[in-house]
């Protein structure tokens, strides 16, 4: 009586080994490797061209109104320099992480004038900033609004 039952794993192993070494099965496992390779490389292009390649550097001046660590779910520096009397140009930036000296003295200098150096990159990544400008230095800078006026001690 045992002799003509069938095991049904048995008959399944069968059809996966039959399925799966399908020559066109095993061709589309080529192509979704080829796929998937194809995607990470790309993205990690991307990546090391955003991050490791500036579009520009430079320097700006101007009165630190803003220095704040916000997001939902990755916080990360961000701040605001005022560039003219009136408050109209608003230089926005952001802060890595790492540079925590930068941080340091960006609190400091709040309320300041100030001259920042910064990099400009070609796009912004979620997680280090909200733009593409980040500062690397800080100093803090006499205000040509005052240059003629002495303080009286």
């Amino acid at each position: 009586m045992l002799k003509n039952k069938k095991i049904p794993f048995v008959r399944f192993y069968k059809f996966n080994e039959l399925f799966f070494n399908h020559p066109y099965i095993c061709d589309m496992k080529k192509i979704l490797a080829i796929i998937l390779t194809t995607i990470f490389i790309v993205a990690a292009l991307y990546y090391a061209f955003v991050y490791y390649v500036p579009y520009s550097e430079g320097v700006r001046s101007g009165e630190l109104i803003k220095i704040s660590k916000k997001g939902l779910l990755i916080k990360t520096w961000e701040g605001e320099i005022s560039q003219g009397v009136s408050g109209a140009q608003i230089f926005k930036f952001s802060i890595e992480d790492k540079e925590e000296i930068v941080i340091k003295n960006m609190q400091l200098f709040q309320g300041r004038y100030v001259k920042v150096t910064y990099k400009e990159r070609f796009g912004s990544l979620f997680w280090l900033g909200d733009t593409n400008y980040f500062i690397t230095k800080i100093e803090e800078e006499q205000s040509p609004h005052f240059r003629g006026v002495q303080k009286n001690d």
